[in-house]
């Protein structure tokens, strides 16, 4: 059970070299004679600073130039720091972080408790922590912030639209806005296309899912208000617990009332074989998602975490429920 507390209470937190050749100019140029590419983009990002924004907790804070040194305290502000490019400017990450690989060579600073001192010093110039934190990390972070230390708290996403934004908020930080218009253009395409191949789906063909997120004996879904229900949507199917407001604790014998086409758990990177788990419990036999062995099991980290992989979550998604769609 502890390992199941410990996921719950992270899910709520919730997740270049200059190319040109020699020249006596102060612009290294490329072939052409005309000033590199990377090198404008360069100064174009560092020209943004300094920069005076708000958070999401109403914090104001002034950033004087482009942070070469960055802490990120939740895996979501990583993942996407870590698409921004921005990989070498990190210097320190939570025990939590698993994604990409890189993220283990880097300093860990702490998990739902933070080491403040050692936060400190590795002397970076931005903090990156997450409104989900709600009130964990409130003493932490003004400790961080009396030292001097620009602390930049990162809207709480529950929905693509929002995680488009969260995107933007760590890419204008950081000095990355076009890297961060590629990463959304992409996001954009490719699930307007997943969309668009499930939108064969006829209204009787179209499958209610229930997703469980913690096993037994404490089950939790997601309702309305998360990721799970928007990527439901992006892929033509029900949410079984769309009457469910966020993340909440669901008895057995509703979720037999409920009646899901298809199960989905999304614990299976830490607990031995969910499917098995849901598929053997008493009185279950009968639900059509077991009846018909439409039980499957997709990490949580791509459902879940606000940013780039949300796609290939809803990916993942999309196959299990609509797996004939799929088939080559």
């Amino acid at each position: 059970m502890k390992k199941v507390f410990s996921f719950l209470l992270l899910l709520m937190l919730t997740l270049g070299l200059l190319a040109g050749c020699g020249s006596d100019s102060a612009e290294p140029e490329n072939e052409t004679g005309a000033p590199d590419e990377t090198t404008e983009q360069t100064e174009a990002d560092e020209s943004a600073f300094p920069l005076t924004v708000t958070d999401a907790v109403d914090n104001e804070i002034t950033i004087d130039a482009k942070p070469e040194r960055i802490v990120s305290l939740i895996p979501s502000n990583t993942e996407i720091a870590f698409a921004l490019g921005l990989g070498e400017k990190i210097v320190g990450v939570t025990d939590n972080d698993n994604y990409p690989e890189e993220v283990k060579e880097k300093e860990s600073v702490g998990g739902m408790e933070l080491n403040v001192e050692k936060i400190i010093g590795l002397e970076p110039d931005l903090v990156l922590s997450h409104a989900s934190g709600g009130n964990t990390f409130d003493t932490a972070l003004q400790q961080i912030r009396d030292a001097g230390i620009n602390v930049f708290v990162v809207d709480d996403a529950q929905d693509i639209e929002s995680v488009y934004e969260a995107i933007n908020q760590i890419a204008q930080v950081t000095g990355t806005q076009d890297k961060a218009d590629d990463i959304i253009g992409q996001m954009k395409e490719e699930f307007a296309a997943l969309s668009e191949k499930t939108e064969a789906i006829s209204d009787e063909e179209r499958k209610s899912v229930f997703f469980e997120v913690s096993p037994a004996p404490e089950i939790y879904t997601a309702g309305k208000n998360t990721f799970f229900q928007a990527l439901l949507e992006v892929v033509n199917a029900d949410n079984a617990a769309q009457e469910q407001d966020g993340w909440v604790q669901i008895d057995p014998e509703a979720i037999v009332e409920l009646n899901p086409d298809v199960i989905i758990t999304t614990y299976g990177h830490y607990s031995d074989d969910p499917v098995e788990q849901v598929t053997n419990r008493d009185g279950w036999g009968d639900m059509t998602a077991v009846a018909n062995e439409q039980v499957y099991d997709v990490h949580s980290d791509l459902v879940s975490r606000p940013g780039p992989r949300l796609v290939e979550g809803a990916k993942e998604i999309a196959e299990v429920v609509y797996p004939e769609l799929f088939e080559e």
